[in-house]
């Protein structure tokens, strides 16, 4: 298991967009969002091997920790903030 490390830098414009999403997250869930995939990104970006967390690590770590019941939801507010998340949108 790879071990999450918190002093990642995150890229600037994908920091933005995550930061506007996550405000649009109904309040209910929004802490427990920010929780799994700030931990998921960063160890996205991890795997990569690389020390900058990036677009593709955040709307990966979407896909991969939103729970399914909330995947219309997810989508249009991907799309809201400007991600480009189809390409990384499971098959």
């Amino acid at each position: 298991m790879v071990q999450a490390q918190t002093q990642l830098n995150w890229e600037k414009t994908a920091r933005q967009k995550y930061e506007t999403m996550i405000v649009k997250i109904p309040l209910f869930h929004r802490a427990i969002a920010k929780k799994v995939v700030d931990k998921k990104a960063v160890m996205n970006a991890q795997e990569r091997g690389s020390p900058l967390i990036e677009e593709s690590d955040i709307v990966r770590a979407f896909f991969s920790e939103v729970p399914f019941t909330f995947y219309s939801l997810m989508i249009r507010l991907l799309d809201d903030v400007g991600f480009d998340y189809k390409k990384y949108e499971p098959k």
